[in-house]
């Protein structure tokens, strides 16, 4: 399957029981409503799909895994209902990987900001490269990680969470990330990173899909509410996102 938009593309395709979920955008990997409407799509339908065993999500190009929130429509959101919306793809993909009754390998091959982190902390297994560094960059605009909170938290505790919100404009590394627990390994080299995916998820597509449904469910409890929760996370965003500190931080973003 293969959804090829006006900028940018969500592609899939299964191969011996492994779905590869990719997706692009020229803007170093943004995150645009409908590129998120189509991957929460692929990874639904890919979850429902009974020659689907295992998952990978990945991202095109060699430097940026995903760079969040598209600033073309953060500029362009001009009440809360629309802010709302925009903010609630972010909860749909999340909430997709979270309901999914397949594993999920991310390969994270570059950079992480905001909602990429948020992505990288919802999958299920995390295999990066020594470029995939992290940062939450939220709140250098005004606005916070309010909607991929719960997902990074999860993976990193409070504590962590707390550091990376705060110091908005700071590059974690991606050791830094695999010590706290987003990353699962953490290879020099883009053929050692897909080296291991292979491995792992050809281990996988040879296991019982029934013990990995069962399993995901026991790693994922606790998340029952995360429909509502981060309903009204978004809604916070929505509403923030038209203050005048951020349509002022966003422009400046846009002008570099």
């Amino acid at each position: 399957m293969s959804v090829e938009l006006k900028h940018g593309f969500v592609k899939s395709e299964t191969h011996k029981g492994i779905s590869t979920i990719e997706f692009f955008h020229p803007q170093s990997n943004s995150l645009p409503s409908i590129i998120l409407q189509e991957l929460a799509a692929a990874i639904q339908h890919a979850g429902e799909d009974p020659n689907t065993i295992v998952i990978i999500l990945r991202s095109e190009g060699d430097k940026v895994f995903c760079s969040g929130a598209s600033f073309e429509e953060l500029a362009a959101i001009k009440n809360e209902k629309e802010g709302l919306k925009f903010f609630s793809g972010f909860a749909q993909v999340i909430n997709a990987m979270r309901l999914c009754p397949k594993f999920i390998i991310g390969r994270i091959q570059g950079k992480c900001v905001g909602g990429g982190v948020g992505l990288a902390a919802s999958v299920d297994y995390a295999i990066a490269t020594d470029a995939a560094e992290i940062k939450l960059s939220e709140l250098a605009v005004g606005i916070g990680p309010f909607v991929v909170g719960p997902a990074v938290e999860r993976k990193i505790g409070l504590s962590c969470f707390s550091q990376l919100s705060m110091d908005a404009t700071h590059w974690r590394s991606a050791d830094w990330a695999r010590r706290k627990g987003l990353f699962a390994e953490v290879h020099a080299n883009t053929e050692g990173m897909d080296d291991s995916i292979i491995r792992l998820s050809q281990l996988l597509e040879s296991s019982s899909p029934e013990a990995m449904k069962e399993m995901k469910k026991t790693f994922w409890s606790g998340t029952d509410n995360w429909d509502r929760l981060l309903t009204e996370r978004a809604k916070i965003s929505g509403r923030l996102v038209l203050s005048e500190f951020t349509k002022k931080a966003i422009e400046k973003f846009k002008s570099k």
